[in-house]
């Protein structure tokens, strides 16, 4: 459990400095609670319609970033700020 906590830590730490600084903020946020959702996974702590929604809610936020850095992608490319 603690090397998922400091991992997450870690990471919502790093992605600022790796992401466009407009969307820091929303991939740090992503960051903790993607790891918050592990640690409830880890310990089972949660019942199977909960799980279920926390699961798809952490897919939308995967596909949300996804999306994010694609168009960040894109600007880069085409030297638009």
């Amino acid at each position: 459990m603690r090397r998922g906590i400091i991992a997450a830590l870690g990471l919502a730490l790093a992605l600022p400095a790796l992401a466009d600084r407009g969307d820091a903020r929303k991939d740090m946020q992503d960051a903790a609670k993607d790891a918050q959702d592990t640690v409830k996974d880890k310990l089972h702590t949660d019942s199977g319609a909960k799980k279920a929604k926390r699961h798809a809610e952490k897919k939308g936020r995967s596909v949300k970033r996804s999306a994010r850095h694609m168009k960040n992608d894109v600007k880069n490319d085409l030297d638009i700020k």
